[in-house]
């Protein structure tokens, strides 16, 4: 398994898929495991080693991620 973001508005989600793409890190857009919860139901699955790199991306784009799971 990898590591999961959730977001509170699906636009943050698809932001956080495309500018990690673009950067060629391997996320992709997943529904919210039932375990956890986001107000807009979707999240992004990342692999795990990438995280550094990724909360360095989200902060300078300013891309809101509510939590960060390790799952």
């Amino acid at each position: 398994m990898g590591c999961l973001a959730t977001f509170d508005v699906t636009s943050m989600a698809i932001m956080f898929e495309r500018v990690c793409r673009k950067d060629g890190l391997k996320v992709k857009v997943v529904p919210v495991p039932r375990s956890l919860s986001s107000s807009c139901g979707l999240a992004c699955e990342y692999p795990c080693e990438d995280e550094a790199k990724i909360k360095a991306i989200c902060e300078d784009r300013e891309i809101d991620v509510v939590e960060w799971h390790n799952l």
